[in-house]
């Protein structure tokens, strides 16, 4: 599943690279807290109805160096709900150079059975204020359904105090799976000149419960997992293992550490990729570094997701 090429390269770009090979995204180098009250709000909008399907018609598209799902769609004038659901399998967060994508002709609806997007709860909305008048907005969600949920996306709109829009991103999550009674957030990063008052309206756009049997995904979890948060509760080292529960070989491994303050506010994340598989028999280390861009770090939460 290839996943969504800008949001990495953002992440990327402000990363602190852990002590191994691996290969890490995470949201920010160290940056000292703003004394301005950071933006939050409660303001959150319905999710988007019905999953849009593309037309039989369709043609195929190579992917390119610096291209983005967003991008590709806005060029061909398709809804990004369209491309996705022509291409099933994508990983919007990491899309391969010299992969193909089914781009559809059209945006009409086709009378298809599809999977019903399942509305989320999102428990918080926050911005985060750097030194240079960017912002950092998470969006956290929680799945309180009985099934995982996967390819996560919202809409993070920003919004002066008379209502007036400022900017606009739209975001997939760092994961392609949420299971069921967990939280994960949803990340976005707006460029300086960005005025420190604003309200921040999350729209959540994808949100599909996986089907039953299906085998894209192996059962993982972390364990022994230890958080080391230094004196200034800016860094915090996070270490532990992943194991599998069952049958297979996980190629793709990823672990995501997700930073709260003390008042339960998401304050950082950062996306671990593992250079080795992952068997059954022999479980796999991490050891990184994930980083606040709001107050202290309290407390560090895991998830994992691995891939045959």
């Amino acid at each position: 599943m290839r996943r969504f090429l800008a949001c990495l390269v953002l992440l990327s770009n402000l990363t602190a690279c852990a002590a191994n090979t691996a290969t890490v995204t995470d949201l920010a180098p160290v940056v000292p807290y703003q004394t301005v009250p950071p933006s939050e709000t409660p303001t959150i909008i319905p999710l988007l109805t019905g999953i849009l399907l593309p037309t039989p018609t369709t043609f195929i598209y190579t992917i390119v160096l610096g291209d983005t799902l967003s991008a590709i769609a806005q060029r061909y004038g398709l809804k990004l709900e369209v491309l996705l659901a022509a291409n099933p399998g994508i990983q919007p967060a990491a899309l391969s150079v010299g992969s193909t994508l089914i781009i559809p002709t059209s945006n009409i609806i086709p009378p298809e059975p599809t999977p019903t997007p399942a509305p989320l709860q999102v428990q918080q909305a926050h911005c985060w204020s750097e030194t240079d008048g960017g912002l950092w907005c998470f969006a956290l969600v929680s799945n309180e359904y009985a099934q995982t949920l996967e390819n996560l996306s919202a809409q993070f709109t920003l919004h002066d105090a008379s209502g007036q829009e400022l900017a606009s991103q739209s975001v997939f999550a760092l994961l392609d799976t949420l299971p069921p009674g967990k939280s994960m957030p949803l990340a976005v990063h707006f460029s300086p000149q960005i005025q420190i008052d604003v309200a921040v309206r999350i729209q959540v756009l994808t949100s599909i419960r996986l089907l039953p049997g299906d085998t894209r995904y192996l059962p993982v979890i972390p364990e022994n997992t230890l958080v080391n948060v230094d004196a200034g509760g800016r860094t915090a080292q996070v270490t532990g293992r992943l194991v599998l529960t069952g049958a297979g070989t996980a190629n793709t491994l990823w672990v995501l550490a997700t930073a709260y303050d003390a008042a339960g506010n998401v304050v950082g994340v950062r996306r671990w990729e593992s250079p080795s598989p992952l068997t059954g028999d022999t479980p796999v280390l991490f050891d990184f570094f994930v980083y606040s861009v709001g107050p202290a770090i309290d407390r560090v939460e895991f998830l994992a997701e691995a891939r045959p």
